[in-house]
């Protein structure tokens, strides 16, 4: 007695479930919709990487490849050990630079050289 009653309510309430999940299915977007979606959400966070991060790489990268290769002997440049001096003596075709640190020459590869310093530059870094 009591078995058929509970039986039946839960038939019941299988009833009312199935019938809210067939609404539910038919409000679902197909699956196509719902891929060109993933794919469209996908290319635009591709997009945000490249522009956000890809891109000023490459910008500060090809800045100073353009640094290395305007080099000319006087010019005052920091390695990237923080050494300060001027080129002495530089060879086109050769990746190494000598620098004069002032009492010392020593030799470093192009690519260790941080930055260039101009006059300018050293007379803002005077003023502050």
């Amino acid at each position: 007695m009591l078995i058929s009653k509970a039986y039946a309510q839960a038939e019941q309430m299988i009833g009312e479930v199935s019938a809210e999940t067939a609404a539910l299915a038919a409000e679902a977007p197909d699956p196509a919709a719902a891929f060109a979606w993933n794919m469209g959400l996908i290319l635009v966070l591709v997009m945000m990487f490249y522009f956000l991060l890809i891109r000023p790489q490459q910008k500060r990268f090809k800045e100073h490849q353009e640094m290395i290769d305007a080099l000319k002997k006087g010019d005052k440049v920091v390695t990237a050990g923080g050494l300060v001096g001027k080129v002495h003596k530089i060879t086109e075709g050769s990746d190494e630079v000598q620098i004069d640190l002032g009492d010392v020459k020593v030799t470093a590869m192009r690519s260790s050289i941080q930055a260039k310093t101009d006059k300018e530059d050293a007379k803002k870094v005077e003023k502050k």
